[in-house]
């Protein structure tokens, strides 16, 4: 029986997307390792005292640009003056 050129693309693009699959299902694995050990951190930050909410609220702040905090920091400020807050 001899392999047509369709049956040996086939068997190559199947091992291909099996590799791509495997790479995929293996980051999602250490995603959730990932998330299991920020978990445990805010645990232990809770443990210690510390009010997780507000952390997180700190690791937010910390990716975003500091111009934006700023602007929308100004806009609060502008929106509680004017509801008398």
């Amino acid at each position: 029986m001899t392999e047509t050129s369709s049956d040996a693309s086939y068997r190559v693009t199947a091992g291909e997307l099996r590799q791509f699959v495997e790479r995929f299902e293996r980051l999602d694995m250490e995603k959730k390792d990932l998330a299991e050990q920020q978990k445990e951190v805010m645990a232990e930050a809770k443990s210690r005292g510390y009010d997780t909410k507000v952390l997180r609220k700190i690791v937010a702040l910390r990716k975003r640009d500091k111009d934006d905090i700023a602007e929308e920091e100004a806009v609060m400020d502008m929106y509680k003056e004017a509801l008398g807050m």
